[in-house]
């Protein structure tokens, strides 16, 4: 999906500059939820510009002051929103994707975890046929730090700055980013790729969404062992030349082989998907892996030096 100029930037936050500035509209499918209804609450009081929510059933409530509509095409055409926070449970999931595409969502933040292989796939195939964009399932959400987060994550950690960090974990995105605010590397953005073992986001797209962007001067990915994801970057960032400087952290390094361990895209098979796999890699790209979140912000320090 790099391929078609999607900005992720220009869809949470508008150009600098123009009137829409830290104002972008959202929508949140299943605010009426109580998983919702307490996330709402909490996106709203960071900032996050929440226009409407979509609850099936029950349009013409409103909660918080918050109009509820029954389907994601009215709540567009009214407020005109191009991005969905989706808090509906994994078994809804496909319906109601479908629906926000299909009235045209441009960006789709898929919180629920347990959303079947084949669903995930179906919905990925419709955002990309839409010139749309979907991140998670299972994602703790984005974040641009003081200005909106759509998700999951608690705002004390972060900090606005420059750095990126893209995180297969959630709490781990939150350790590492109180660690490198807390020594001085605040971030542009905040962005889940999510544990499933399908991501509409994947790390090599999260990387080309930000590697000409001149208000991102480093990078960190928090990986964790399964799957492929963190060797095929480091052949992506071989093969492009990748320029900013990188700095990774690999969660579940003491895990017992042939073990998942929480994601379900976290299982290691022989040495495939081994935490020693994903270090040799990353050293072939030139990029230093922390033994504990602490050490992020040491090793970004030294990069940034050379």
């Amino acid at each position: 999906m790099g391929n078609n100029k999607f900005d992720i930037f220009d869809i949470l936050v508008g150009s600098e500059g123009r009137p829409d500035y830290k104002k972008k509209p959202v929508i949140i499918q299943g605010m009426t939820g109580s998983y919702g209804s307490t996330h709402t609450r909490l996106m709203k009081a960071y900032g996050t510009n929440i226009v409407a929510g979509v609850t099936p059933g029950k349009g013409g409530q409103s909660f918080e002051g918050i109009p509820v509509y029954n389907t994601v095409a009215e709540a567009v055409r009214v407020t005109g929103a191009q991005i969905s926070g989706m808090f509906v449970p994994a078994p809804f999931f496909l319906n109601a994707a479908k629906d926000a595409l299909e009235s045209g969502i441009k960006l789709l933040v898929a919180v629920p975890e347990h959303v079947p292989i084949r669903d995930s796939l179906a919905v990925l195939e419709l955002a990309r046929s839409k010139g749309a964009r979907m991140i998670g399932p299972n994602t703790p959400g984005v974040i641009v730090p003081e200005i909106m987060k759509v998700g999951i994550m608690p705002a004390q950690p972060f900090k606005a700055g420059t750095t990126v960090v893209f995180s297969r974990s959630g709490t781990l995105m939150y350790e590492v980013s109180y660690n490198l605010s807390k020594n001085g590397f605040g971030q542009r953005l905040g962005l889940g790729i999510g544990g499933d073992p399908v991501n509409g986001t994947d790390l090599i797209e999260a990387f080309d969404l930000i590697r000409d962007r001149k208000d991102v001067e480093s990078v960190v990915v928090v990986g964790e062992i399964g799957g492929d994801a963190e060797e095929r970057l480091a052949e992506y960032m071989i093969k492009t030349s990748f320029q900013k400087p990188v700095v990774a952290y690999i969660a579940g390094r003491a895990a017992p082989k042939e073990k998942r361990m929480g994601h379900a895209g976290a299982i290691v098979y022989g040495n495939y998907g081994s935490a020693e796999s994903k270090t040799i890699n990353y050293a072939k790209a030139d990029v230093p892996v922390a033994k504990r979140p602490a050490e992020v912000p040491e090793l970004l320090a030294k990069k940034m030096r050379r």
